[in-house]
């Protein structure tokens, strides 16, 4: 496992896509910019087989500073909560299965 950036992301659709990398960029660029200014509005973003997009406020709480044990006052606050649709679950669920059975098979042991 590792990580995906854009630019990996632009690469591979441009490479699938046979369209330029810069139109690739944009577009992709300009989807990510759009469903940022829909979240800032609290709009919710929903992506069938994908999941939903929501903001969720948080309540105002008191925590602790780990260093010095003091109580701060942390205020309330918008978050975007992600919850997962059918194809991603799937996809995940599926990989961690065969994440297990690998381990299984050569006597790792799992979380899953």
């Amino acid at each position: 496992m590792g990580t995906v950036t854009k630019k990996d992301l632009v690469d591979r659709i441009a490479s699938q896509t046979d369209l330029k990398r810069s139109d690739v960029r944009d577009v992709i660029q300009s989807f990510l910019d759009n469903v940022i200014n829909e979240l800032g509005e609290g709009n919710r973003l929903e992506f069938r087989d994908f999941g939903v997009f929501e903001i969720r406020n948080r309540a105002a709480r008191m925590a602790q500073n780990p260093r010095t044990l003091e109580r701060v006052p942390v205020p309330a606050r918008k978050t975007v909560k992600f919850k997962v649709g059918r194809l991603m679950r799937h996809a995940v669920d599926e990989e961690q299965l065969a994440e297990a059975a690998t381990a299984e098979s050569t006597g790792e042991t799992s979380d899953v």
